[in-house]
């Protein structure tokens, strides 16, 4: 994963101000910050109402809607495991038990060593090869205990 820089308020008003201008300017910030930080900051909320005018509990409300945008940086890699029907019927509610287990987290969380953060997907697109996942983006499919297993041992 990439390295992101801490929060600093003069770069996130950069970051702001270069999208600002645009017609539907606050989903190209969120993404904007989120690239640079590793998430959307607490912080970052009130600029970001501030330069679109809205409330900030309308920025929070997008930033809460969509589930890929995080209040804290991830670990190291990403795992993203397929929630949806189709991965479901191919045993993905028993790989999702595993995996919380292994890694000793909940949905969204990251490990201890910050090495891995488990996130919930609602569809991959890759229905006929599940259970799948993204792992930093990359796809893996047809998932069991010991194929999740060696993808993660590849991240050490």
């Amino acid at each position: 994963m990439s390295d992101y820089e801490p929060w600093n308020e003069t770069r996130g008003a950069e970051i702001i101000a270069a999208h600002a201008g645009r017609e539907g300017a606050t989903m190209p910030i969120l993404h904007a910050i989120q690239e640079a930080f590793g998430c959307i900051p607490t912080a970052a909320v009130p600029l970001i109402a501030e330069a679109l005018n809205l409330t900030r509990a309308e920025v929070h409300g997008v930033v809460s809607f969509y589930h890929d945008f995080r209040s804290h940086p991830p670990g190291r890699h990403v795992l993203k495991l397929c929630r949806a029907e189709a991965c479901q019927s191919l045993g993905a509610n028993a790989l999702a038990a595993h995996l919380r287990n292994r890694l000793s987290v909940d949905w969204h969380g990251t490990t201890m060593d910050g090495a891995v953060t488990l996130v919930p997907a609602f569809c991959l697109g890759l229905c006929a090869i599940g259970p799948s996942a993204l792992l930093d983006d990359k796809p893996l499919a047809r998932l069991d205990p010991a194929r999740i297993e060696a993808a993660l041992e590849t991240t050490a």
